[in-house]
């Protein structure tokens, strides 16, 4: 129990280690040792950031010449965008990595993070960021077309988002219908959130993973209401997909014990039965968010054929240099 107050203690006071670092090491095999590369090149980019809230920013190739007020633009891009959903505690070099490919193809990113503590606490934490994004886009309508890209615990997320609309589903509507693809990385279902949330945070300690994941089984026992209840209730949401019919493109891995492949299996069965189009790309080997550092040229391959299918790659060169 005190190693467990010890785990929570870490967590509310954000000292917690980051997560795997996708950088070359004397075990790294020649995809990962370009990649770094590939990355390292994307950091010394150029492209401006305009922060919205604490969990919420643009990044976009232009400086954006804007003032905010209660989440609305004074001047609005009118271009794509992208709603990245990262994992969590990503690093800022992996999310780039992510964005830097929209970038190239003349989207604006809109980058949505939440801490550990915020997923744990979904009224207080979670809950909130989803009404930032849907407030956000709803007062920004020259955003679009819109894609999602999400990882892991942003599939969550992104649930919560759609929870929120559809308790006023004739006002939302709208901004679901500018979403033209979506694109889920690894998504995690509630049944493996004490796998996941663990790994995430202690990612190289055994010893705190086991600790937080039995925090976690008791946080799901004892607080039913506050949490609980809501990751079951997203969990619905998210395989019965009610707001969004778009083509969706799905990676997982055979090895993946988070975002297990039975599991996007079982949402990849609902929405194909909902008329979805679901595009569903599964490696043989890789971790958990790690399909792109393991397999980068099928990962990009797959990206590139979909978002082509969706009519926005402007630029096709930019993205041939990497396959």
């Amino acid at each position: 129990m005190t190693l467990i107050r010890g785990t929570i203690g870490l967590i509310r006071r954000g000292h917690v280690l980051p997560p795997i670092a996708f950088i070359s090491s004397p075990n790294s095999n020649k995809n990962e040792i370009t990649n770094s590369i590939n990355i390292n090149k994307q950091l010394c980019r150029h492209y401006s950031k305009f922060e919205i809230t604490k969990n919420l920013e643009i990044i976009s190739n232009d400086k954006i010449n804007s003032k905010i007020s209660n989440l609305q633009l004074s001047n609005p891009p009118n271009k794509p965008m992208v709603i990245l959903l990262p994992w969590l505690l990503a690093k800022r070099k992996h999310i780039l990595k992510y964005a830097s490919f929209y970038l190239d193809q003349g989207f604006d990113v809109l980058n949505v993070e939440c801490s550990p503590w915020q997923v744990l606490w979904p009224l207080k934490g979670v809950k909130l960021v989803a009404d930032d994004i849907l407030t956000f886009l709803e007062k920004n309508p020259l955003c679009k077309p819109l894609v999602l890209h999400g990882f892991s615990v942003g599939g969550y997320l992104w649930s919560e988002v759609m929870v929120k609309a559809l308790s006023d589903q004739a006002r939302y509507q709208p901004i679901f219908d500018r979403i033209i693809g979506q694109v889920w990385d690894s998504a995690v279902d509630v049944a493996e959130i004490t796998i996941g949330l663990p790994k995430a945070v202690f990612p190289n300690n055994q010893m705190m993973q086991r600790a937080l994941k039995q925090y976690m089984m008791y946080h799901l026992k004892t607080f039913d209401q506050v949490a609980t209840t809501h990751y079951l209730r997203a969990s619905q949401i998210f395989h019965t997909n009610p707001l969004i019919r778009t083509p969706a493109l799905f990676y997982v891995s055979k090895t993946d014990p988070i975002g297990s492949l039975k599991a996007n299996e079982a949402a990849r069965e609902n929405w194909e039965s909902l008329g979805i189009k679901v595009n569903f790309k599964c490696f043989e080997k890789s971790s958990h968010v790690g399909h792109y550092r393991k397999y980068p040229k099928e990962y990009m391959a797959e990206l590139y054929s979909f978002i082509n299918e969706l009519g926005l790659v402007q630029y096709p060169e930019k993205v041939k240099v990497q396959l």
